[in-house]
């Protein structure tokens, strides 16, 4: 009876070793991959989103300043670039809240923007007057510095002027500094009417 020798056994499972190891290390490789793929797949849809919630705003502005909770009427309709003085990155009334149950409210809205601990938030109000901004909506992480410009009459300016019935600009831009990406800029048509 012939069989295999230790020398050829030896052999066979040093090559199925060797295998086992390539498996083994693609395997590794392939899920290494899918969890970076999934990472970046997540902070596109987070910049997605928050792309879409500003264009969605700005889309629908309205020429409609606000009182505050002190009752103290807004100077414009659209404002921005107040963080230094603790105000909100980009302030602005919408058209088109939806109201599926018919509550007792405007179509109006009014959504703040801010930049809090790295991250870029939205607000809204239950009420256009008086009524205390709601719990914030994380748009964006990873944010280290915002600013905001305004399109108006062909030339970009960093502050609107004062006044209730200034017109709306014609865009407004969103300056960003992410950890990630760097520098990144994005222009929004503020195609809203005036209210």
């Amino acid at each position: 009876m012939k069989g295999f020798t230790l020398v050829e056994m030896m052999v066979a499972l040093l090559i199925f070793g060797l295998v086992a190891a390539a498996g083994v290390a693609v395997m590794s490789f392939s899920v290494d991959n899918q969890q970076v793929v999934r990472a970046h797949t997540h902070r596109l849809g987070e910049l997605q989103r928050a792309r879409t919630a500003l264009k969605s705003d700005l889309a629908q502005a309205a020429q409609r300043p606000v009182r505050d909770t002190a009752g103290r009427l807004s100077t414009r309709a659209l404002s921005g670039n107040e963080q230094q003085a603790g105000g909100p990155l980009l302030q602005l009334v919408r058209r088109g809240w939806d109201n599926p149950d018919a509550a007792p409210r405007a179509s109006l809205q009014a959504v703040e923007y801010r930049l809090r601990d790295g991250r870029l938030e939205r607000r809204t109000r239950p009420a256009l007057d008086g009524a205390e901004y709601g719990p914030p909506q994380v748009l964006l992480t990873g944010v280290r510095a915002a600013a905001v410009a305004f399109l108006m009459n062909g030339q970009w300016v960093q502050a609107l002027p004062n006044g209730p019935r200034q017109p709306l600009p014609q865009a407004v831009r969103l300056d960003l500094t992410l950890d990630d990406y760097g520098e990144l800029s994005q222009a929004f048509l503020v195609t809203g009417e005036p209210g």
